[in-house]
């Protein structure tokens, strides 16, 4: 399936605002997998870090990964496969 790419999270990932993700579902994440993820309900798209501790990491130093605890709640949605770039 295709997802629209919003914010700049993951600028340095090559993936810009307006973007559109194309998202493998049937693939199980790896760590260093970009994803489409929900934690405790809120959606994002992060670089997966499965080692030494599960969270959703940022391609953009202005942003703070996402540290997924023991009580939150993490689904992964499916895992990014190609980027189409938005026309200019």
């Amino acid at each position: 399936y295709f997802v629209k790419a919003t914010g700049d999270s993951m600028i340095d990932a090559g993936i810009n605002d307006g973007d559109l993700l194309v998202v493998d579902s049937s693939r199980t994440a790896e760590h260093g997998d970009i994803v489409i993820a929900a934690v405790d309900g809120e959606f994002t798209v992060k670089r997966l870090q499965l080692r030494p501790t599960v969270q959703l990491n940022p391609m953009n130093s202005a942003y703070s990964p996402i540290i997924v605890g023991s009580e939150d709640t993490l689904d992964v949605f499916g895992v990014v496969t190609f980027i189409v770039k938005a026309a200019s």
